[in-house]
């Protein structure tokens, strides 16, 4: 019987204490999960009892202990000594021939009597536990072909035992060098050199959101991802989504995939070399739609077996284009934080913009920054330094403990930086691009990481709040307080504040950030006559036959990343509402714009989306929101029609909705409308034959009952939502609503800067009331406070 070897088909996850956990949770997906659909390559694995025996066969046990008790364990000013001495003693030994001939006859079995290439991965017996993380703690090789190369690369994966970051990373958790073996796990080889590879999360690494799933990857070899040389391809997949059947891809983000890794015909034994990627590959998705879902299908699998987030590794093989899991292990950073808990970070000023890339974690830090090129350079690190280099790789996690911050050049979400700085609470901003050139030793910098996924790096010392918020111990009113939203960047971490849903989703935020052409000049292209705006939307669009399904695909994404995040709770999208000078601004745009006196009162809102200078785009908004109802399956998204001037044009409104595929009542759709003219509060009534619910606009329902324009700095002193005029306005709509049994609320910035405005509207009947997040919690305690006043007064009206 081999003590020394056990192949994958009897390794189960129980087994951490004798293969470690990277090898357990192989033998456990390959025994249980292969049934299920997930592709593991088959292997074997040394077990625990090798490394111990090859450890007393070679007399090492006492020279290592008595080098590892030389470690000065303060500063660790000589872990890169101690390190390359622990290691050089274990490639002095020699493997036993009774464990090199069970290796040989595991290869054979494995391989067939011919060689194959293999892949040769470290995993130590205490790794990937719930609270520890090793994931590159370790060496492995890749691309091994023949017994003598496999028995080499086994012998050097016991020596990265000892790596200076395993060793550093096994005392700050409190692990005994002396109770550590290591484990080799030997793999089939997925030939990703000749497809692509990445990882994945089952849980949104940013915030936390359980409901998505991320997955990342390049073209090539994985490492390029774990360095953080070139931004990967992203897609995020919605759960509920994938699991109804439903397309679930709420995401997909092309990175520039610059490099391509792949394995070295000048050097054997695995060595690598980056090639640069060809332009057509650059702007190629590595993995189709199917394929992205195929993925998620497995993680998902993955997610329920095991029963909890997992981070994963995944390949597709060249030449046979399949798809393969390589690695699963559990998720570490969200599963150790208290849910509730929130600390929320905000600037409180504005400052010169030196850089900007990936933001890891939503903390603000103060700080100098200290370029370094190699993590040897690094002397007499502290909390106030913030480390500017160009990529972070396993070799610098002994600093990153140090400091208080990183910025890199290179890198995206899933790179070995943001991971580690995630594992740490350190902020970090990867993929800055030019970090190293743009920043200096001698300046102070503030990094924000608390504006949502981009990260900003300020000039100077900006003042910022720090406030720690128990969310469990907010009470919810009865009127529902919603959310004002408008980037999606932001959806999944507001997901986690109290809210009854999203009572405004404002459109134009991802028009302008996310697709930035004007609608119309996509269906007009070949119309177009300047040759700079072609060029522009030619390099924009260059992924997409037809130009209008660009429009569709990103206006989609975000409008369904913002659903998703809030799913199942009810989210109100209002339909475009640019003034003409703005609409303009976008790429194109002046071609289709008339030029207005008073945008503010022209052609805006309802109107817009009947007439032939815009309906064509207008098509497209409802594409859009078609596609994330129906396509997705994120029914519970609601439509809302902004400025409806009269009867008429909502009549017209709905009939154009209908025919681009929108009928009010289809599928469980329901369309509302602002309230922000005064003909909507005098036809009320009328106005809830045609809508399903109403939302109260007040800013421009007070510009036009006081006749003030709320952008004129001249009358700013008399615009006034307190104003009796205004409310009482407010108060006909409610009362139209309570009549008819529509659904009423108000979006706006008053019931959270005046208690008494809230007291207004909970004694007027509102249903709800939305606010900017920076406003909610002040909102929720201003609505809680006017409810118990109102129960309050009229116990004593009972009582008298």
């Amino acid at each position: 019987m081999n003590t020394y070897i056990k192949t994958f088909s009897h390794i189960r996850i129980t087994d951490v204490p004798y293969v470690g956990g990277k090898n357990a949770s192989l033998g456990e997906m390959y025994n249980q999960l292969i049934s299920k659909g997930v592709q593991v390559p088959n292997g074997f694995a040394t077990t625990a009892e090798a490394f111990w025996a090859y450890l007393d066969e070679n007399s090492l046990r006492a020279p290592l202990i008595k080098i590892l008790s030389e470690l000065d364990i303060n500063r660790y000013s000589n872990l890169d000594t101690i390190g390359k001495k622990a290691r050089n003693l274990i490639l002095g030994g020699e493997l036993s021939e009774q464990l090199s001939k069970e290796i040989i006859e595991a290869y054979h079995a494995l391989c067939g009597e011919e060689s194959c290439a293999v892949a040769v991965r470290s995993s130590a017996t205490a790794e990937d536990l719930p609270d520890a993380s090793f994931a590159g703690q370790h060496d492995t090789f890749l691309n091994i072909e023949g017994k003598d190369a496999v028995l080499n690369a086994i012998k050097k994966c016991f020596a990265s035992l000892y790596t200076n970051r395993a060793i550093k990373y096994r005392d700050d958790h409190g692990f005994k060098h002396s109770e550590v073996a290591l484990s080799v796990g030997i793999q089939k080889m997925v030939r990703a050199d000749k497809g692509c590879s990445g990882v994945g999360f089952t849980i949104e690494p940013e915030s936390g959101f359980e409901n998505a799933i991320l997955l990342s990857g390049v073209w090539g070899l994985g490492e390029n991802i774990v360095q953080g040389t070139i931004n990967p391809d992203e897609f995020y997949v919605f759960k509920p989504s994938l699991e109804k059947g439903n397309y679930p891809i709420i995401q997909k983000k092309m990175g520039d995939k610059k490099l391509t890794m792949i394995y070295s015909k000048a050097k054997k034994g695995g060595a690598t070399v980056n090639i640069h990627t060809p332009k057509p590959r650059q702007q190629q998705f590595i993995l189709s739609d199917q394929e992205v879902i195929d993925l998620a299908k497995w993680a998902l699998v993955i997610e329920k077996h095991y029963g909890k987030p997992m981070d994963i590794e995944w390949a597709k093989d060249g030449n046979t284009n399949e798809l393969y899991i390589i690695q699963a292990r559990p998720e570490t950073v969200h599963r150790a934080k208290e849910k509730n808990i929130h600390i929320i970070y905000k600037l409180m000023e504005k400052g010169k913009v030196l850089a900007t890339g990936n933001a890891v974690g939503s903390k603000i830090k103060i700080g100098s920054p200290i370029i370094l090129y190699s993590p040897k350079e690094a002397k007499n690190l502290t909390h106030d330094h913030i480390i500017v280099t160009d990529t972070i790789t396993p070799d610098w996690d002994p600093l990153l403990k140090q400091v208080g911050g990183i910025i890199t050049n290179k890198g995206g979400r899933t790179s070995h930086a943001a991971i580690v700085a995630r594992e740490l609470g350190v902020p970090a901003i990867v993929g800055c691009g030019n970090a190293t050139k743009c920043l200096t030793d001698k300046e102070l910098i503030t990094l924000s990481c608390a504006q949502g996924k981009t990260g900003y790096i300020y000039e100077g010392k900006l003042s910022f709040n720090e406030e720690k918020i128990d969310f469990s111990n907010i009470k919810m009113p009865k009127t529902e307080a919603k959310m004002i939203l408008a980037d999606p960047e932001n959806a999944f971490r507001m997901s986690f504040y109290p809210n009854h849903g999203v009572g405004l989703l404002r459109m134009e935020f991802i028009i302008t950030h996310s697709v930035k052409i004007h609608p119309m000049a996509l269906v007009k292209f070949n119309e177009l006559k300047n040759a700079g705006v072609i060029r522009k939307i030619n390099k924009i669009t260059h992924n997409y036959a037809n130009k209008t399904d660009y429009f569709i695909d990103q206006l989609s994404q975000g409008i369904a990343t913002i659903a998703a995040a809030f799913y199942p709770k009810e989210v109100i999208v209002r339909l475009s509402d640019f003034k003409t000078n703005e609409y303009a601004n976008l790429i194109g745009g002046t071609d289709f714009e008339p030029l207005e006196e008073n945008p503010m009162l022209g052609f805006r809102g309802a109107s817009r989306y009947y007439s032939d200078l815009y309906k064509e785009g207008f098509a497209l908004e409802c594409a859009a929101i078609k596609k994330v109802r129906e396509h997705m399956g994120l029914n519970n998204l609601k439509v809302m029609v902004p400025f409806c001037r009269t009867l008429e044009e909502g009549k017209k409104v709905m009939e154009i909705m209908r025919k681009y595929g929108l009928k009010r009542g289809e599928k469980g759709l329901e369309i509302y409308t602002m309230v922000e003219i005064p003909s909507n509060v005098i036809l009320g009534k009328e106005f809830a034959e045609i809508f399903d619910g109403f939302s109260i606009g007040s800013n421009d329902l007070t510009q036009l009952t006081l006749g003030i324009d709320r952008d004129s700095e001249i009358m700013g002193n008399l615009f006034d939502e307190n104003d009796p005029a205004a409310k009482r306005m407010i108060s006909m709509a409610i009362d139209s609503a309570r009549e008819t049994n529509t659904k009423i609320g108000l979006c706006g910035q008053a019931p959270s800067d005046f208690p008494e405005f809230a007291k207004f509207l909970v004694e007027e009947g509102i249903d709800s009331i939305s606010f900017n997040p920076d406003a909610l919690l002040q909102g929720i305690e201003n609505i809680n406070k006017a409810e118990e006043s109102f129960v309050g007064q009229h116990m004593a009206l009972n009582n008298h």
